[in-house]
């Protein structure tokens, strides 16, 4: 098999190139996985404001609002003991976006108040442009996950 990237002539059964180590055939781009910075990532920008209502805020139960990304707008309560949030179907917070992985990362309920925990994610996780493997959430945090920025709000601090 020809590789396409430098033409040295592989094994038919050979998936990389001895040569320059490209992948050789015809995998399908949903098998590549790419690594962004979030410094290379191209947001959605628009003047519109996004506003969320006091009365969406409950006691306890904070809210996480899409402020960024194909499902701007969106808010999610952070019931229970926590969520998940990545590109698994199933996610509690489905962010559907290739920058993003399967279970990218979890906001648990702890002792104190909430964490957000990356999930071990290729792009990471950030909170108020920081990389975090886990930290404490606050009201107002920024939260981004790939092209998704989401604020994190709670109720008590708007008493």
């Amino acid at each position: 098999m020809k590789c396409s990237a430098c033409g040295h002539v592989n094994e038919n059964e050979a998936r990389f190139c001895a040569s320059c180590g490209s992948m050789l055939g015809g995998d399908s781009p949903a098998d590549t996985t790419i690594i962004y910075s979030p410094t290379e990532i191209e947001v959605e920008k628009s003047d519109d404001t996004v506003a969320l209502s006091l009365d969406d805020l409950r006691e306890d139960v904070p809210v996480l609002m899409i402020e960024n990304g194909p499902n701007r707008g969106e808010t999610r309560r952070i019931e229970g003991d926590g969520i998940l949030l990545g590109r698994h179907p199933e996610a509690d917070i489905f962010l559907s976006d290739i920058t993003v992985s399967r279970e990218h990362a979890r906001i648990l309920r702890g002792d104190s108040g909430f964490i957000l925990q990356d999930n071990g994610s290729l792009n990471g996780t950030y909170v108020n442009r920081q990389e975090v493997e886990r930290a404490d959430l606050h009201d107002q945090d920024e939260i981004q996950i790939g092209k998704f920025k989401m604020i994190f709000l709670t109720a008590a601090a708007r008493r």
